[in-house]
């Protein structure tokens, strides 16, 4: 019986990234669902009136669905996958429609295969092929003599001249000397060595068209090796004759690249009881839509492979399976008089392989006790006596170091002449997939030393034709071959390095590097497995889902697995609403890795506490002072303020406002000295925020100025019905009036009178503002009557503006109802609507909504945010029906604009994020009562982020 296979393995079998989310939604829709020991089959209920068919032959796996679909698998076939994967699908009987396609797959399987032999290519082809290759390869070796003649430095190194000789490979069939001759501009660019890199490769060339010369007296496998590099084709079938390595074959890696619509899978394998290689590789085009029979990685099968002939046989075709695949949660033991798994090991195994092969470009290698370093040179891959690998620049493995943490692993890898390109690594009876991500820091290039050595670029650049290369100044055994060569100048060159560009990678010179101290366990539980994978999915996505996980896992402290450090320390960086509960995540192992990446240390603090000590205070970064100022206010309020105010004399620069911004955590009439010492500031920042917090303190000196103030600005007439206010703002201010906040900010208000800028109403909401509201009840009565005084129209926006902005500082849920009951007069006001309604009690909030029907979507979308998360399931309800009013409009009316779910698309979005989980069942029952087919979309979309929550959530426990 097959077991059910992880999430993981399903999304890994996605041909992309829209039919995995789209099969994601579709959870729900299935029914006649079952499976057997080979084989799921279920009926998921599309927009037509019959479900579609979708049967999976675990076996393959293989895939049918009677959807339209070009794609393989298909959103059902992967959602039916999903669903096995969670364990609810349920062993029956097999239904009629899938026995009927397993069968016929049994029987074609059973049919005998076609010999290879009858599909032999033409002899006469064959050679009329080669007659063109050997023409197009003395073509370019002529070429290639006349660019080391002229000089590199004099000749064409253009984008149009490598082109027309790449075309002329083409034309000459010979597309693998195409494909490498099309790299070298992009190298001349881009890379301030190419003169060492092009120089390589036209002796790599130059030593491909002197074996093909002799190809005939070769051996096979030399033979096959220059015929791939070249670019003959070598058919599967010739390929499947070769004889069959049987082994339990490990996955180690897979990656999958595109380069103009055509998709490459490449998988490496690792043979338990061979100890061999393999690598396949694979082709789509248009999508990723490749074959399923190859386990994914960490999974091992007893199956047969076919190699490619070659003098160092790597490439291989997947054969027949013996048996299903299982996970693995160890490596082969070292055996051999060298240990496997050193770089000694795989130092003599790359040199026997380019023995093999002269044109290897890289070979995957596997060492064991290895710990990545960072160093300001670049990474390495150091043993624990220091001996070391460099990686490729192009490479940033943080999350190597992540899993590694200091700490030895087993990593696999692939060597060329870059450096080493981490594949995974293998910790924990797991395998980890540690392919480069981009994290924002690049090192210097720490690549080997050039294949070719700097006398021999020398003359390069200057051309043969006024140098001459000097064979005695290599090394020895290069010099000793070399000194043997007849032949032009131009081709002695070419073969000098080509000869020391074999010895040069036929002997990796290890460098050396010093581990760093390996990061502290950390006791935390671990995040469970399925938790941890859908974390790594929302991060990813930067899902919207974040917030709401993080609220609901701070209760159980977990820890994230080592491989996801870097992803939570990036998404830190960038997401400070996120920052602590991503690093509370990431743990010790997040803060050892953020000590290491340049971007990351300024995120988690040093030191054995997480508390900023008295020390930064004195010395440290303004971030550190104000963290440190902050936690003493919250612990101590005396205290902080007597830190601040014996500090307040030297303090200067933009964080003295920050600092004082601080004593609003629990302001008291102890802090009103220093305020009013702070109203004198020369910074005007710094004065802007003592005049803020003042008006905070009811009793002080400051609110009763500005009640004195107010009086005399602004008088109240008493009429019959309603009271009438008279402002008389003085046309201009003293110093009094400026000590206390009151000037002339014409760029924050933007009243205007007769065309001109209202100086005087910007003073009027800068006076309401500053004065308690008290006055104003003292004044006009209850904050209902007093919004319905009269008051002149220039004034009367300033005025309402100003009790917003008191009502919103003195938190006054009384003033807020009478404003917000009030309306609104000014297009300002109408943004701070939200924050008004926000200060209402919960059931009042929720009475108003309620109230509001199909009409009011706009004011109901702008008002929700204040509602707090989730939203009750009253309101919940309401928004539904109020949406399903609009599906029905939708379906009666087609044509009618701003019916569709593409008009409420924010508010469908809020609504997946804040609807409580349970109204999932609702939306699922609407949908099934929507006759417009995008609304049913829409409300299926809907009920499945709701579930995705719920799973979200229930993952944690």
């Amino acid at each position: 019986m097959t077991a059910p296979w992880t999430e993981e393995q399903v999304s890994a079998l996605a041909p992309d990234a829209s039919s995995l989310s789209a099969a994601r939604k579709l959870a729900g829709r299935w029914h006649g669902t079952g499976q057997s020991d080979t084989a799921l089959w279920g009926l998921c209920q599309g927009s037509g009136a019959k479900p579609y068919q979708t049967i999976v032959d675990l076996a393959g796996p293989a895939y049918k669905c009677s959807c339209p679909s070009r794609k393989f698998p298909c959103k059902h076939a992967l959602s039916l996958l999903l669903t096995w994967s969670g364990g609810a699908v349920a062993h029956a009987a097999i239904a009629d429609f899938a026995a009927e396609w397993i069968n016929a797959r049994a029987d074609r399987a059973a049919e005998p295969a076609t010999d290879p032999q009858s599909r032999t290519a033409n002899p006469a082809t064959a050679e009329q092929r080669r007659v063109r290759v050997t023409a197009g390869l003395e073509e370019l070796d002529i070429w290639l003599g006349d660019q080391v003649r002229t000089g590199l430095a004099q000749a064409d190194r253009s984008f149009r001249a490598f082109e027309a000789i790449a075309a002329r490979m083409v034309d000459a069939q010979a597309p693998g000397v195409a494909a490498a001759l099309r790299q070298l501009p992009t190298t001349v660019v881009t890379r301030a060595d190419w003169p060492d890199v092009v120089l390589a490769e036209y002796a790599r060339l130059h030593l491909l068209i002197a074996a093909h010369r002799r190809l005939d007296e070769l051996s096979p496998q030399l033979r096959a090796s220059i015929r791939t590099h070249i670019g003959y084709p070598t058919s599967a079938e010739s390929v499947r004759a070769e004889p069959a390595v049987r082994d339990q074959w490990q996955v180690l890696g897979l990656r999958t690249s595109e380069e103009e619509r055509l998709y490459t899978r490449r998988t490496w394998l690792y043979g338990r009881r061979t100890r061999r290689w393999a690598l396949l590789l694979e082709h789509s085009f248009g999508a990723p839509s490749f074959s399923a029979e190859v386990p994914l990685p960490g999974m091992m099968a007893e199956a047969d492979l076919h190699y490619y002939p070659s003098g160092a046989p790597l490439r291989a075709l997947w054969g027949e399976r013996h048996g299903a695949a299982e996970p693995f949660t160890t490596l082969p033991v070292a055996d051999g008089t060298i240990a496997d798994g050193t770089i000694a090991a795989a130092s003599t195994e790359h040199a026997e392989a380019l023995a093999g092969d002269p044109w290897l470009r890289s070979r995957p290698l596997l060492l064991t006790d290895v710990v990545p370093v960072w160093t300001e040179n670049g990474w390495y891959i150091t043993e624990s006596d220091g001996t070391a690998l460099p990686v490729a620049a192009t490479e940033q493995p943080w999350r190597l170091l992540g899993v590694s943490g200091g700490h030895p692993v087993t990593l696999a890898a692939e060597w060329g002449a870059p450096g080493l390109v981490p594949i995974s690594v293998f910790t924990s009876g797991e395998v980890v997939d540690v392919g480069s991500t981009e994290f924002g820091t690049r090192a210097a290039s720490n690549a080997p030393a050039a294949s070719v050595s700097p006398e021999l670029t020398s003359v390069a650049l200057l051309g043969t034709a006024r140098r001459a290369a000097d064979p005695t100044r290599l090394e020895a055994p290069v010099a000793a071959a070399a000194t043997r060569l007849r032949t032009d100048p131009a081709l002695l060159l070419l073969e000098s390095a080509a000869l020391r560009g074999a010895f040069a990678r036929g002997g990796i010179s290890a460098s050396t590097a010093t581990k760093p101290e390996p990061a502290m366990d950390d006791a935390r539980r671990l995040l469970p497995r399925a938790a941890a994978s859908r974390l790594a999915r929302l991060l990813r996505d930067r899902s919207p889902f974040l917030p709401e996980w993080f609220a609901a896992a701070v209760p159980f402290d977990y820890r994230a697995p080592d491989a996801l450090c870097a992803s939570l320390l990036e998404q830190a960086k960038a997401n400070a609403e996120l920052r602590e509960p991503l690093l509370r995540l990431a743990g010790i192992r997040g803060r050892w890795l953020a000590d290491q990446h340049p971007d990351w240390r300024d995120l988690v603090r040093r030191g054995p506490s997480d508390a900023p000590t008295e020390q930064s205070w004195l010395f440290g970064q303004p971030p550190e002072r104000r963290a440190w100022l902050t936690g003493l206010r919250h612990r101590d309020a005396k205290a902080a303020r007597e830190a601040l105010t014996a500090a307040w004399p030297k303090e200067s620069g933009p964080l003295k406002a920050e600092l004082l911004a601080v004593l609003a955590d629990g302001i008291s009439a102890d802090d009103e000295p220093l305020l009013e010492t702070a109203l004198d500031d020369r910074r005007s920042d710094v004065r802007r925020v003592a005049a803020g917090l003042l008006p905070l303190l009811p009793n002080s000196a400051f609110t009763q100025r500005m009640t004195r103030r107010a009086s005399a600005w602004v008088t109240v007439e008493h009429l019959l019905l309603h009271p009438n206010l008279v402002v008389r703002i003085p046309e201009e201010l003293d110093d009094a009036d400026r000590r206390d906040g009151i000037n002339d900010r014409t760029v924050e208000f933007t009243y205007r009178w007769d065309g001109a800028p209202d100086l005087r109403a910007g003073r009027l909401r800068q006076l309401v503002a500053a004065t308690p509201l008290t006055h104003w009840e003292s004044e006009l009565g209850a904050p209902d009557k007093a919004t319905r005084a009269k008051i002149s129209d220039r004034f009367r926006q300033p005025l309402f503006d100003g009790w917003v902005d008191a009502a919103l500082a003195q938190q006054d849920p009384a003033w807020a109802r009478a404003l917000f009951d009030a309306g609104v007069p000014t297009d300002l006001a109408m943004l701070r609507r939200r924050e008004l309604f926000a200060l209402l009690p919960l059931p009042d909030r929720t009475r108003h909504l309620l109230q509001l029907d199909g009409a009011w979507l706009s004011e109901l979308e702008a008002l929700l945010p204040a509602m707090g998360h989730p939203w009750p399931k009253p309101l919940a309800q309401h928004l539904i029906l109020l949406l399903f009013e609009r599906a029905r409009a939708a379906a009666k009316r087609p044509e009618a604009h701003g019916t569709g779910p593409s008009a409420h698309r924010s508010l469908l979005s809020a609504a997946a994020v804040h609807l409580p989980i349970g109204a999932a069942r609702t939306a699922t029952a609407v949908a099934r009562r929507c006759a417009d087919p995008n609304w049913e979309r829409a409300f299926d979309q809907l009920a499945h982020d709701l579930n995705h929550r719920s799973m979200m959530l229930e993952e944690l426990q």
